[in-house]
Order: C-alpha cells, then structure tokens, then sequence
C-alpha cells in the first residue's frame, strides 16, 4: 500500500446496479438484522449532492474508465440540501479498498471556490486544505458535474458494515453549483435500478452476506461520477 496512506484506515467496498426487485427482496431481509443509519430521516432515507472535481487531463475520469487500481476522486458534498454542513472529499482507492479524506468548508469558502478564488484553501497548518490548493493552482483541478441521488443507509456494528441504496441517481447537466435553486436534475439511468454499495472493514458478517446473496449478484464498478459524465457527453452529442 502506498506509503503515503499509511495512517489512514482503509475499507472494502463492493458495489452492485440492482432493480426495484432486488431492492425490496434484499430490503425486507436486511431491515430483520441490522439497523437503519441514525443520520437517515423519518423515511429511512437522505438526499446527498454531490459536486466533483477534475485535472486539466481528467484524470480521475480516465483513470476509471482505463480500470486502473489505484485512484483518487475529489468532491464538495452537501446533505439535503442544506449549506450548515459541506465538506471537500478526496476518496482514495488502493486496489480492493478505499479510504476518504475530507475537510469542512464554510458557504463563503464554498462561494469563493466556486468563483475561481482558491485563496481560501492555502492554509498552511492544514495538509489536505493544501493539497487541494496545490490541485486547483497546478493541475488546474476543476468542478466538472453535479451527482445528485436519494440514499437509504444501514448500519451494523459486526465488521463496522455499512450499506446503501442510492436511488434516483440525477445530474445537473452543465450546472457548477449545487446550490443553484434553478437547478433541476435529470436522471442519469433508469430510475427502476438501484446502485447498492456494502463496505466493510476486517470481514462481513456471513449473516449479511446470506441476507444480501452477493453470490447472485454480479459486482460492478459503479461509479456515479462517471455515470453522469457519460450521461453529459451523450446529451452534448445530441446537442450538435
């Protein structure tokens, strides 16, 4: 593992495009085991948005498409919508795990960002906050789409698992801010599939390995970011 992520903790993570079918099956199984995430709402769910970054050479788009292993992806992300909690992530993967870096951003800081004042990161007492300010100043990192979905999260303390149903995944077509009370999405797949996401730290409990029946399930590399993306090139096309 690369030396520089040595103090970080890393993470499985799988990822699977279901149907409503296998949402409800999986659903009324797990709801039997394991706990609703405390953060979710009344209806189990939240609503995440999420804007992502790119280089000059779009790298992290690239990278992922060209299945390379090792990869990092920087984001801002908001939760419903509200602007009290943002945070600058940088999700890091190392072969079969992952990891996240983040740092919170104020709405003024979030404004300047989006302006193109990259001032408001050199703070030298803050690695990350650096790193991100070196990203904007020599890569040229960019905000290039909006990722917008409704979350439904479960938790269990067994093998500190977490999974997830991202449901209605939309994008913002060429809109930069997530803020932007005009903005109205449009979905980026079908709006009956489902993207399920269980990560793990040392092991998965086999009681929800049987509950989820991964071996019926076929693994995929589900990448939300890229989904839009390929969405936005597709609807550019069909502008010309």
């Amino acid at each position: 593992m690369n030396t520089a992520y040595k103090d970080l903790k890393f993470r499985h993570e799988l990822k699977f495009i279901i149907n409503r079918h296998q949402y409800y099956v999986i659903c009324q199984r797990l709801r039997k085991l394991i706990d609703r995430d405390k953060y979710a709402g009344e209806d189990g769910e939240y609503h995440i948005r999420s804007l992502y970054f790119d280089d000059c050479e779009n790298s992290a788009l690239s990278e992922k498409l060209g299945g390379f292993r090792d990869r990092r992806k920087y984001r801002i992300r908001i939760y419903n919508g509200d602007d009290q909690i943002i945070h600058f992530e940088k999700k890091i993967k190392i072969g079969d795990y992952i990891t996240k870096l983040k740092a919170p951003l104020t709405r003024e800081m979030y404004d300047s960002i989006l302006a193109g004042d990259y001032e408001v990161l050199h703070q030298p007492d803050k690695p990350f906050m650096m790193e991100l300010y070196r990203e904007m100043k020599h890569r040229l990192l960019r905000p290039k789409v909006i990722v917008d979905y409704v979350r439904e999260p479960y938790v269990c303390k067994n093998g500190n698992v977490r999974i997830t149903f991202d449901k209605e995944l939309r994008t913002g077509l060429h809109a930069k801010d997530i803020f932007d009370e005009t903005l109205n999405p449009v979905p980026a797949i079908d709006d009956h599939l489902i993207i399920l996401e269980v990560k793990y730290d040392e092991y998965l409990p086999e009681y929800i390995r049987t509950a989820l029946q991964l071996e019926g399930l076929r693994q995929q590399a589900a990448s939300k970011y890229v989904i839009c993306c390929k969405y936005l090139k597709l609807n550019h096309w069909e502008d010309q």
